[in-house]
């Protein structure tokens, strides 16, 4: 059991954010077994609009049943073409899910006071657009060159490359999320050389903040 020092010590948040099929989901899953607690925002947004939510209701009411599956779950790939090729669209469903993405992090983040872990990614590709990468320590970009970006997006969802363009043209440019970044990977090359570079930045955030694991 946590005594109430422990308790009192500060959890130390790191956002970790990049463009769409840069690697994020790679770099989060080696912090994760680095012992690194871990918050994957897409998980959460799954959770919170999830049939019976606040979130599933809303959106329902935003776009209309013809977005949900016979099982009556969200389909995410048909919102998905939607907001992709509708900015205000977009811009409606963040509105209506980042809010309740946010509180259920907090909640998360506020939990692991009564567990070991001090250090906690919590993953985010639009954290910088929403201005929610305040709410972290540190920020951590996960980079790759737009061309290997293209082609694994493509590769990723089996999409046209008019598809892939228009899912990246749809976030802001990777290099203007580089301006906001204390920590950058550059995922561009073999998967080897990313884990490296996590592997320092891990070791530099626990000196940094005085985590000693």
């Amino acid at each position: 059991m946590s005594s109430n020092s422990d308790r009192d010590r500060p959890i130390v948040s790191i956002g970790l954010t990049g463009g769409i099929a840069c690697g994020k989901s790679n770099a989060l899953r080696h912090f994760r077994r680095l012992g690194t607690h871990v918050i994957d925002a897409d998980v959460v947004a799954r959770q919170v609009v999830a049939p019976g939510q606040p979130a599933y209701r809303d959106i329902v009411c935003e776009f209309g049943r013809e977005i949900l599956l016979d099982t009556g779950e969200i389909d995410r790939k048909r919102l998905g073409d939607l907001i992709f090729s509708n900015p205000q669209a977009r811009l409606a469903l963040n509105r209506i899910v980042h809010p309740r993405v946010l509180e259920e992090e907090a909640r998360q983040i506020s939990r692991l006071r009564f567990e070991h872990s001090r250090l906690v990614v919590v993953d985010a590709a639009l954290m910088i657009e929403v201005g929610s990468f305040r709410r972290y320590r540190e920020v951590v970009v996960v980079f790759c060159h737009p061309e290997i970006q293209m082609r694994r997006l493509m590769r990723r969802d089996n999409i046209t490359e008019e598809q892939a363009l228009a899912r990246i043209r749809s976030q802001m440019s990777i290099y203007g999320k580089l301006t906001y970044a204390d920590y950058v990977i550059d995922a561009s090359g073999e998967l080897a050389n990313t884990r490296e570079q996590i592997e320092h930045i891990h070791r530099c955030l626990l000196c940094d903040w005085g985590i000693l694991g």
